[in-house]
């Protein structure tokens, strides 16, 4: 009886230990995690021009790290709001960097929404009213669905460290905003009160990367219009970015990029990229449509890219919609997934046409079973509400504001 008693307290000691231990760790795990939630009660420490010195939240209601297009934008928003906002951003100089060049029209409608739509005045920003696509030596040409909205209501491309630099000097005119070079390099917390948001990201796919140049003094086919050249084995795009430059972006499959210090980037651009005659398609969707129009071996997927630049040739309704998805003013995702079997049931009818054949029927089979396998992945990422009940989706995406009118 005495051993069985000591058997139970020794569990229990053992229990207690191990229980004590794992809370430690899940304590000490929590602080090590704690995010950059800067509130009221916190202080925090940071280095400008090498020195470090520590700063309370007090003095500002809100404080953002980051002085980029979303913070800049944050800042300006919430200043206007009457909230006392001090931005810290790592570097101030103007960036030189390639994204964010192209603003499609629904980004502009957005600027208005937020007052910062003469952060393009200034910078040589220029109008873009749509698309032209190159393909076997034809082109056609996608406008932007603009016939609703006011004249001044188009799609800019501009250089993106120019647009960044005037939504900073945008926000630094509010006086209760303060805009400062520094580092943050440690967040303090008192009597430990802090928030933790956790999200779970989707492994991302990067099936390419983009290689930029700018080209200097030279015209585009088609004034005011981004350029798509569908190319072995991927797109080319050309859009101005000032009224001398045209960017130039080679898209490299692959996640690894040709070197530049051993010439191999070079040896790609001169060997695969410059020889290669005028083709085109769109890059509606970027990563969603990428697999469509890259150059493929398999016939399903040749036809595929075939029936889709012929769908957007047709114009009106064929190309209005996927422009419209493609220029931001059109948020619903259904769209895309009518449009996409849309041009797969097309690609089946030309292959039935004259006579349907076993071969072509077998490949009309297999476009159809291609074009399911790149949209129903996209369909779950996306999310089956949003995708086909968008009335379960909050109102202001399924309801945007009017534009029309504005002055």
């Amino acid at each position: 009886m005495m051993v069985t008693d000591f058997q139970y307290l020794l569990g229990g000691l053992l229990a207690s230990l191990l229980g004590l231990a794992l809370l430690y760790k899940s304590k000490s795990t929590k602080k090590r995690r704690a995010p950059m939630v800067i509130q009221r009660h916190q202080s925090f420490k940071t280095s400008v021009n090498g020195s470090r010195r520590l700063e309370t939240a007090g003095s500002a209601d809100v404080i953002i790290v980051g002085a980029g297009v979303a913070g800049s934008a944050l800042a300006h928003t919430l200043g206007k709001d009457g909230r006392r906002v001090h931005v810290i951003e790592r570097d101030l100089s103007e960036p030189d960097r390639i994204v964010g060049e192209l603003l499609q029209p629904g980004g502009y409608l957005k600027l208005i929404e937020l007052g910062l739509e003469d952060c393009l005045n200034e910078i040589d920003a220029q109008r873009i009213f749509g698309y032209a696509l190159y393909k076997d030596g034809k082109d056609t040409k996608l406008p932007y669905p603009l016939e609703k909205f006011h004249s001044d209501v188009a799609g800019r491309s501009f250089h993106n460290g120019r647009f960044i630099q005037r939504m900073r000097e945008k926000a630094a005119t509010l006086p209760n905003v303060r805009l400062e070079q520094g580092t943050v390099t440690s967040l303090l917390e008192e009597k430990g009160q802090s928030k933790e948001f956790n999200t779970r990201a989707r492994m991302v796919d990067v099936p390419s990367c983009f290689v930029g140049l700018v080209l200097e003094n030279c015209q585009l086919p088609h004034t005011n219009h981004g350029h798509v050249v569908l190319a072995d084995p991927s797109p080319i795009l050309f859009y101005p970015i000032s009224s001398t430059e045209i960017r130039c972006l080679v898209d490299v499959p692959g996640q690894k990029v040709p070197s530049v210090s051993n010439g191999d980037m070079a040896h790609y651009l001169k060997t695969v990229v410059a020889p290669q005659p005028v083709a085109s398609t769109i890059n509606t969707l970027a990563g969603a449509l990428y697999k469509v129009f890259c150059a493929s071996p398999d016939k399903a997927r040749q036809e595929m890219r075939r029936a889709c630049f012929d769908y957007l040739s047709l114009g009106g309704i064929f190309s209005n919609g996927p422009v419209s998805l493609l220029s931001g003013l059109n948020p619903r995702p259904l769209v895309l997934v009518l449009h996409f079997f849309a041009v797969a049931i097309y690609g089946v009818g030309r292959l039935m046409l004259p006579f349907p054949s076993p071969k072509r029927m077998w490949l009309g089979a297999r476009l159809i079973s291609g074009a399911s396998g790149i949209i129903f992945p996209i369909i779950m990422s996306e999310g089956v509400r949003q995708m086909f009940f968008p009335a379960m989706v909050p109102a202001y995406y399924r309801d945007p504001p009017n534009y029309r009118d504005f002055s």
